[in-house]
């Protein structure tokens, strides 16, 4: 259980970078607007290609994504954010699938 939990650890840390430091980052409504919509979506993506190149498909970081992005609705953005939540779930769990088209078994 620990090692699985370990494996997940990289790209919890990459998504929590991406969802809870980045806004800080923003300085006006444009920049949030670009974060929101262009680069936290990519940074989920790739987080997930990466992941589902090493370990193959696991909807757990998608839900991990979907957890992770909550509380910044309350931190950082008002209520109309809460869209963005499954949205990013679902990024990352196409993300995975992308990468596990790519996954060579160890």
């Amino acid at each position: 259980m620990k090692k699985k939990l370990t494996i997940f650890a990289p790209y919890i840390m990459i998504l929590g970078i991406d969802f809870y430091l980045l806004p800080f980052l923003a300085n006006d409504t444009g920049t949030a607007m670009l974060f929101m919509l262009c680069i936290m979506p990519a940074a989920a993506l790739v987080s997930g290609v990466i992941y589902g190149m090493r370990n193959g498909f696991h909807i757990i970081l998608s839900a991990a994504a979907l957890l992770l992005f909550v509380p910044t609705i309350f931190i950082h953005y008002n209520p109309s954010a809460w869209i963005y939540a499954p949205v990013y779930s679902i990024i990352v769990l196409a993300g995975t699938g992308i990468g596990r088209a790519f996954y060579q078994k160890k």
